[in-house]
Order: structure tokens, then C-alpha cells, then sequence
């Protein structure tokens, strides 16, 4: 899906999806939608377009291993104190 529509913010903060976009994307009436805000704009996006996207930014990174990491220097800066 590549493209770019204008659209107006109605009444309410409603914006309309163009009919192309909803097609392609496979959106239909009652479809939720993300809105998420980011330092380059405003991002719209299925729940499950937003799953996709947090997994591939986390992809490789070993959460666990950065909370202890993290955890370690805090407990080192109390006991300094």
C-alpha cells in the first residue's frame, strides 16, 4: 500500500479513510484502529499492524537481560550512597 490522501478532520475529530486504502487494507465498519503519535507524525494502524511493528523493534533484544543490567547499576549507585 503506497499513497498519499488528503483528508479533513470532520466534526468530533472524525477523519474518513479513502475507500482504496480501506480496500487494500481490508478495513471495514467497526475495524479498531491505533493512532499512534511520533516524532515524524501521526501514525494509523490496525491493532495487529502494531503488533508487528513493537515485535520488529524488539526483535533481538533480550529484555531480561537489559532490566538486570539496569537493575545492577541502581542497586551499585545505592550502595555507593
Amino acid at each position: 500500500m503506497s499513497g498519499t490522501y488528503k483528508v479533513m478532520m470532520g466534526d468530533r475529530g472524525r477523519l474518513v479513510v479513502p475507500a482504496p486504502v480501506r480496500e487494500e487494507a481490508g478495513l471495514s465498519e467497526g475495524t479498531p484502529l491505533m493512532l499512534m503519535a511520533t516524532p515524524s507524525g501521526i501514525v494509523v494502524m490496525t491493532r495487529e499492524q502494531l503488533k508487528a511493528r513493537v515485535r520488529a523493534e524488539l526483535a533481538g533484544t533480550d529484555l531480561v537481560d537489559a532490566l538486570l543490567a539496569e537493575r545492577r547499576i541502581v542497586a551499585a549507585d545505592e550502595g555507593a550512597a
